[in-house]
């Protein structure tokens, strides 16, 4: 885990820890076939400021809890973006197969909806070869960001990266066996919740995110037609081809 740095501590906002964040994932800058995966909602606002300083394409990266019915602080599994599925054994607990298959309709359906949402017709980036930076605005628990990187690991990216500006010693630890590197500047104790941390930690509206995004997308785009200048416009964020397909 990366060390600990100074930080003015609250967060005015989520664009404020950002850019803490980027400045202790520093070491990334121009990092060949880097992509920055937020969490929407609110990991995006800190994605999208970690992508414009390194320099790097941002998408998101949704994920869904699958909450046991009636204790659904147990996480049967997730699902996330791309059609992964990650399941997570229960010992001593058993779940009907129409039970799971009821929470995994809804959960998709919420999946479905969010990509549609915040992606419209923009094609996901393939994080295939790449080295994926997976954010979030913070880490409780780390529950769902260790679904969200167990995803990602599926889909066989060059090097994975969990990254929050605020999170618990703790669940910042827990996570150290799916990631090759976790980014934490600040780790307060007693850390309570990731929303202390916070001056102003409104709940991130879809409009918000549908903004950035659009904003990260233009950018990223006048980026890559100013570096290849006679690419086709439909080339102008190919993924990376792997070595080994």
């Amino acid at each position: 885990m990366r060390p600990l740095r100074t930080v003015k501590a609250p967060y005015r906002d989520r664009r404020d820890a950002g850019q803490a964040l980027a400045e202790a994932l520093s070491h990334h800058h121009y990092q060949d076939h880097l992509l920055v995966l937020a969490l929407p909602r609110g990991g995006v606002a800190v994605g999208f400021e970690v992508a414009q300083a390194l320099h790097a394409p941002l998408d998101i990266w949704v994920v869904r809890k699958l909450g046991l019915p009636g204790h659904e602080e147990y996480a049967m599994g997730a699902i996330a973006s791309g059609g992964v599925r990650v399941m997570n054994p229960l010992p001593g607990m058993s779940v009907a197969p129409e039970i799971l298959a009821k929470t995994l309709a809804r959960e998709e359906a919420e999946l479905t909806r969010r990509e549609l949402r915040y992606r419209g017709a923009h094609p996901a980036i393939n994080p295939r070869g790449r080295h994926v930076i997976l954010v979030d605005d913070g880490l409780a628990t780390g529950a769902t960001m260790r679904a969200a990187a167990l995803a990602v690991a599926q889909q066989h990216p060059a090097g994975l990266t969990v990254a929050v500006p605020v999170g618990s010693r703790e669940g910042c630890a827990e996570l150290a066996d799916v990631a090759d590197e976790v980014v934490c500047p600040f780790m307060p104790e007693p850390f309570h919740a990731v929303a202390r941390w916070y001056e102003h930690m409104t709940q991130a509206s879809d409009e918000e995110v549908c903004q950035l995004l659009e904003q990260a997308w233009k950018r990223r785009a006048h980026e890559v037609r100013q570096a290849h200048p006679f690419a086709p416009a439909a080339q102008a964020s190919p993924p990376p081809t792997p070595s080994n397909p």
